[in-house]
């Protein structure tokens, strides 16, 4: 999503936007809420373009994307030596963004271990390299941001209150595109003029039927999906009029029968775009063993949070213990199913809770 400018002129993005104008000038962490695909990233670089760390550089970091064990070394450092492999010194991304921004991506996945460390630097501007005792003063503006409900994290143990707290000065919440649909057009535009000339293709005109269909669907995976869908119907284009299917292409799929067995039958076609998300959805929490949370869950995975991924399960009908899913031992605590959650967050309106196109 790196191509895409904050573009859209709903009344919710614009809330958004007369956000990043108050918190930019000042020097207040900011902690980026929303669901996958909605560009919490573009709206860190926003806030950074409007503060006066503008001339300094802008960090990326995703907290989940590096292993907890390295990921100490990345933020922070690591002298000659500190351990196996470590043959020079490394400075770390606080280091490298100092009088600039910092962006942490996925705050949600940040180990335990290292959030005291985090905490420190947030509130005394010093840390130490890993394997030294030197203290490195640092001048750091931090932006997080994350796709899960960092309040129930703390509540369940997983993440520090006290950080939360530091981190959560100033929250943003940016709405999923099935909240904004107005600046569907907007970005459909943006889309098709960016792929059509890297293509060098010449498109001129979107039909209307298309862009019915562009707002009538659901976005599950926001921003992201719609860029996916363009740059797919820009590469199907022929002609000067945009070709473009939202549904998701008939796929072909391997696997047990719907009884369980697996046979030599030929492949069945999934008809529906229900049944390829019933489809994917399963054979992800098998590849997961049925686990829907964590960062190994199948959450994590598909890049939703849990109450989403939940919420999807219980309303395509989706049941592990129907699909072979173990049962939990009895002789210890149960946790809530995944149903609870799907109330929850359907609930809190963490998801749309109408039913799954067909």
């Amino acid at each position: 999503m790196a191509i895409v400018d904050l573009i859209g002129s709903s009344a919710k993005f614009r809330a958004v936007l007369d956000e990043i104008k108050m918190v930019g000038p000042v020097d207040s962490a900011v902690l980026v809420q929303g669901e996958t695909g909605t560009g919490k990233e573009l709206i860190a670089r926003a806030i950074h373009e409007a503060s006066p760390r503008r001339q300094k550089r802008f960090v990326a970091i995703n907290c989940a994307a590096i292993p907890a064990a390295l990921l100490e070394s990345a933020l922070f450092g690591h002298e000659r030596g500190a351990f196996t492999g470590a043959v020079a010194q490394s400075i770390g991304h606080f280091e490298t963004a100092d009088g600039g921004t910092l962006f942490l991506d996925e705050i949600g996945d940040l180990p335990l271990e290292l959030q005291p460390k985090l905490l420190r630097v947030l509130q005394e501007k010093e840390f130490e390299r890993l394997g030294s005792g030197r203290t490195v003063q640092v001048d750091v503006r931090i932006i997080a941001a994350t796709n899960q409900d960092l309040w129930q994290m703390v509540e369940e143990g997983k993440f520090r209150a006290d950080l939360y707290y530091r981190l959560n000065v100033f929250p943003i919440v940016v709405p999923p595109l099935r909240e904004r649909l107005g600046d569907i057009p907007l970005l459909t535009k943006h889309f098709v003029q960016h792929y059509a000339q890297r293509l060098g293709k010449s498109i001129v005109s979107i039909p209307d039927d298309v862009m019915k269909a562009l707002d009538r669907h659901h976005w599950p995976g926001n921003i992201r999906e719609l860029q996916n869908v363009i740059e797919r119907a820009v590469i199907m284009t022929r002609g000067p009029v945009l070709n473009c299917q939202t549904a998701e292409r008939p796929r072909w799929v391997g696997g047990p029968a719907p009884d369980g067995t697996r046979g030599g039958a030929e492949p069945r076609r999934l008809r529906t775009l229900a049944d390829a998300k019933r489809a994917h959805i399963t054979a992800t929490l098998r590849e997961t063993r049925w686990v829907v949370g964590g960062p190994r869950g199948a959450a994590a995975r598909l890049g939703l949070a849990r109450t989403t991924l939940a919420a999807m399960m219980q309303r395509l009908e989706i049941y592990p213990e129907a699909l072979g899913a173990p049962e939990r031992r009895q002789d210890r605590p149960s946790a809530p199913s995944v149903h609870w959650y799907a109330a929850r967050a359907i609930q809190q309106g963490h998801v749309d809770d109408r039913p799954c196109p067909a």
